[in-house]
């Protein structure tokens, strides 16, 4: 993954209502505000069913950042970082995390890297997915702590494209590695 020059020496304070602890990193308060309700939805909104919603109400947002990318300095990069304790609900047949968990993680994860990144120029709009690449490197197990690494790579026109890395912190390793495209959903055509 890219290295990341963050814009602002000062980290802003946000402690999350949710998960009781501080989020760390560059961003705005509103930015780490607005992107702690996103992956508390299912706390915030009982009533609403949604996909997965025992493993998003798990995740803890720990950082959320907005710099340079060290590729190309005047160009600005999101990062977020999670972390997510392996529950039973994540699990497949041979009681590891499911690969299909991991695409749900590396689809919600990154997203949240786009959203803090448009978020920080007053666009909060949540776009679609388009195309999601998954590389499975390790397994991972009941228990075990993951740690997932999002970063924007590019924010411009319709496309976007965001980067993640899922690693396992119990045993410092590599457990997926992904790459998803989203873009702004078309409006819809109206038939005569």
């Amino acid at each position: 993954m890219s290295s990341f020059t963050s814009n602002s020496n000062s980290n802003s304070t946000y402690s999350s209502p949710y998960s009781h602890t501080p989020i760390g990193g560059s961003a705005s308060a509103d930015v780490k505000e607005l992107l702690d309700n996103v992956v508390h939805t299912p706390t915030r909104n009982p009533e609403q069913k949604l996909f997965a919603s025992t493993i998003m109400e798990s995740m803890v947002l720990t950082s959320v950042s907005i710099g340079s990318m060290e590729e190309e300095s005047v160009r600005q990069q999101g990062k977020v970082v999670l972390k997510l304790v392996v529950n039973e609900d994540m699990l497949n047949l041979a009681n590891t995390v499911h690969g299909g968990c991991i695409a749900y993680i590396v689809d919600f994860c990154s997203s949240l890297a786009l959203l803090a990144l448009g978020a920080t120029h007053g666009d909060r709009i949540l776009s679609v997915s388009q195309a999601l690449n998954v590389v499975f490197h390790s397994p991972a197990a009941l228990g075990e702590t993951l740690r997932i690494v999002n970063m924007s790579v590019s924010a411009g026109g319709r496309a976007t494209t965001a980067r993640t890395e899922i690693w396992n912190d119990t045993h410092h390793r590599l457990v997926a590695s992904g790459v998803h495209i989203k873009m702004q959903p078309s409006s819809a055509k109206i038939k005569l």
